[in-house]
């Protein structure tokens, strides 16, 4: 299975046209919004798969921003996410709480965790954790994403 992971769109929707063009071509089944949507018009944009959310620090909205992620067909998590995809234990945050962040990759309860915050690309093994931050779609040089190969856990990085 090949999941999408994307953060930090910051409501900016041709940027995250872009990464919707690139996710169609590399034909992921899934896709992971890891927080700072920014605006209700982004979930529309990913509701071709079952997409993910959580918040971030920019998201002030909240109920705007779920009413469109469920409009959308997608599901929100608010601040943190805990799925199972492919036999996989991912969590999804946002990372702007640094203790909750922390904790969740040294609780070694999930296979991989998934945030955003940095605006900088990167992935690393900690311990039984792979974690992953795809790079951000606004304010990044480049824009970026990744791509997870589930259930190996093998990531790619994808500039846009």
């Amino acid at each position: 299975m090949l999941i999408g992971v994307v953060s930090d769109t910051h409501g900016h929707v041709e940027y995250a046209r872009q990464a919707v063009r690139m996710l169609e071509s590399l034909q992921v089944e899934c896709v992971l919004h890891c927080g700072d949507i920014g605006s209700p018009s982004i979930p529309p944009l990913f509701a071709d798969w079952p997409t993910h959310y959580v918040f971030g620090n920019v998201d002030y909205d909240d109920d705007v921003l779920r009413t469109a992620i469920e409009a959308a067909g997608g599901v929100c998590h608010g601040m943190f996410g805990a799925i199972d995809l492919a036999g996989r234990k991912i969590a999804m945050l946002h990372s702007h709480d640094a203790q909750r962040f922390c904790e969740t990759i040294a609780s070694g309860d999930y296979d991989l965790v998934c945030y955003g915050h940095t605006h900088k690309a990167e992935h690393h093994q900690q311990g039984p954790t792979l974690v992953l931050n795809p790079g951000a779609l606004y304010r990044a040089t480049p824009h970026s994403l990744a791509v997870v190969e589930l259930p190996e856990l093998t990531v790619t990085g994808v500039p846009l």
